[in-house]
């Protein structure tokens, strides 16, 4: 069978399957789970063309991977055919780990599992299946490996992941201020001691990159419509599990249902293969399924958060720079109550607070350097003339305030 295909993709055109290898990762179920998971979870409720996937990203990073290693080894530096196709193999895999909605999952089903930590997981579950294939990608995965500029591809904050993911947003939610000069980026890449760095030439493409990404956090990650319906959707599986661990029997999967029926949290995860069988089989529409199901439950917390998803009835949600006042969290509690015939204790499934943070650059975690013509290095806030690029060092801290437009 022929395996060197070409994927006709909507952002950079044809791409290139470069291996048997490459190709058989790419065909394996947990890899084409990815399909079924859409990469920016609720966004599609404010921009509706945000419904690419996983499967999209992953395939895309791979591509600037491929460019990368084309320009670095154009200026001298080696990389092997070996090391280029593990380093394709750790950026196509990054994200396999991911559960249905993006992040929604790790605040309610399986508190305090990070998808990067399953993504390693998943990773040596192939290794062995694919007889020890995968062991120097993982290794540039976790970063063990003496070049350390192949693991910064993958990830730091210049990296390959960070640069799809701006592009393919802004190209399906319609939001042009994602976009970056990725090309002109990569083709200043450098390599100093191991290390990735840009050409002086590119530092006017780093700092639109910076500002696209604060602006994408804002604008698209962060918007408070898509904050408000990822905030809905864990409250329903929190009911749904809260139902489940107390004898109800709910409609799910058998996967979805797993993971429903008992408290899986932290190590415990890791202790079973079972968990990460049951995993490797959830994706958006099982969560989804469900949720249209539960419409009809005869729970009246749960129905109620259900059909306010599936009807767009999200709920209004206010962000500010200090916490709300506790006098008003509670009054709304009680109104919310009095109103939906529920308990106080139960009206925090409607009304309840959160915090964001957004933080687009951190000069104190691999830092990314200009190379200066002097061959001096420097770090892009301080070679910047921006005066506002060393403002993006800074955490942004917000509080959000949830509640129901019913009152």
């Amino acid at each position: 069978m022929n395996k060197k295909k070409i994927i006709n993709d909507p952002v950079y055109g044809f791409i290139n399957i470069p291996s048997a290898l490459v190709f058989d990762l790419i065909s394996h179920p947990y890899f084409q789970r990815l399909r079924y998971i859409k990469q920016l979870g609720m966004t599609h409720l404010v921009y509706p063309g945000a419904l690419h996937t996983r499967f999209h990203h992953a395939l895309g990073a791979m591509h600037l991977m491929s460019l990368a290693i084309e320009v670095l080894r154009g200026k001298g530096h080696e990389v092997t055919k070996e090391e280029e196709e593990a380093s394709t193999i750790a950026i196509l895999l990054h994200d396999v780990g991911h559960g249905p909605f993006s992040h929604a999952l790790e605040h309610s089903l399986v508190n305090g599992v990070q998808h990067e930590d399953l993504s390693v997981l998943i990773m040596e579950k192939l290794n062995i299946e694919f007889k020890g294939q995968l062991a120097l990608a993982m290794e540039i995965f976790k970063g063990h490996y003496p070049k350390k500029f192949l693991n910064q591809l993958i990830s730091s904050q210049l990296d390959l992941d960070r640069m799809d993911y701006l592009n393919r947003d802004s190209f399906f939610t319609g939001v042009t201020e994602g976009v970056i000069s990725f090309d002109r980026i990569i083709k200043m890449f450098n390599v100093v001691e191991d290390s990735l760095v840009v050409e002086e030439k590119g530092i006017y493409s780093i700092e639109n990159f910076l500002i696209s990404r604060r602006l994408m956090y804002w604008q698209v990650y962060l918007h408070k419509t898509v904050i408000s319906g990822e905030q809905l959707l864990v409250k329903i599986l929190e009911r749904a599990k809260e139902l489940s661990l107390k004898g109800s029997v709910l409609f799910a999967t058998p996967a979805l249902q797993h993971f429903l029926a008992q408290r899986i949290e932290g190590t415990a995860f890791f202790e079973k293969d079972i968990h990460l069988e049951q995993f490797m089989k959830l994706d958006d529409q099982d969560i989804f399924a469900s949720i249209k199901v539960w419409e009809d439950h005869p729970d009246a917390i749960l129905s109620r958060l259900c059909k306010m998803l599936t009807s767009r009835n999200l709920y209004k949600i206010e962000m500010t720079n200090v916490p709300p006042q506790e006098g008003r969290l509670e009054m709304l509690k009680e109104n919310v109550a009095v109103v939906l015939n529920i308990s106080p204790e139960e009206a925090r499934y409607f009304v309840f607070t959160a915090v964001i943070r957004n933080r687009a650059y951190n000069a104190g975690s691999s830092n990314i350097n200009i190379l200066l013509k002097n061959n001096t290095l420097i770090d892009i806030a301080k070679a910047s003339d921006l005066s506002n690029l060393e403002s993006l060092d800074k955490t942004v801290k917000k509080y959000i305030l949830c509640y129901p437009r019913i009152i």
